[in-house]
């Protein structure tokens, strides 16, 4: 097993997460939505030589989104999709954790994005909205609440059924 000491020369930001990197159709217009809807701030960006966004990375709170426009010609190379193009779905599901996901909603809905679940206290111990962006994006937010016990967590689950 590798040691955290062994990630000494890696960024803070890199250091403690699996950095999702989405693919979208118009990516400054995306940053623009997540700089709206989540508070998010542009840290990176590299412009493609013919138009586009060809890399952004932006921050939301403590967690580091990378994305791209899917059009720019090298992202095509390595075949790189946006949800639009294969039909609106992903397979993605991004979570981040927020002080107030009440507050996020409404300002995330005002921005522009589908709320698929309006934010509902879980069985998990935090308060979760589901949404959609513009770019066919699925994100959970959450605020924790509690800690809960394996088995507090799953009678909670197994009541809710």
């Amino acid at each position: 097993m590798t040691e955290r000491s062994d990630f000494a020369g890696i960024p803070d930001r890199y250091r403690y997460a699996v950095i999702p990197h989405i693919m979208v159709d118009d990516a400054a217009a995306a940053i623009d939505f997540c700089r709206r809807a989540f508070g998010a701030r542009e840290d990176f960006r590299i412009d493609a030589p013919g138009g586009g966004v060809l890399h952004a990375e932006i921050s939301i709170g403590p967690s580091t989104l990378m994305l791209g426009d899917a059009s720019v010609e090298e992202a095509e190379a390595a075949s790189f999709a946006a949800p639009a193009s294969l039909g609106g779905g992903t397979s993605v599901t991004l979570h981040v954790f927020v002080p107030d996901v009440d507050s996020l909603a409404r300002r995330a809905e005002s921005a522009g994005a589908e709320i698929l679940q309006p934010p509902t206290d879980m069985f998990h111990g935090d308060r979760t909205v589901i949404l959609r962006d513009p770019s066919g994006h699925l994100w959970v937010f959450l605020t924790h609440q509690e800690d809960v016990a394996d088995d507090e967590l799953r009678r909670r689950l197994a009541a809710s059924a």
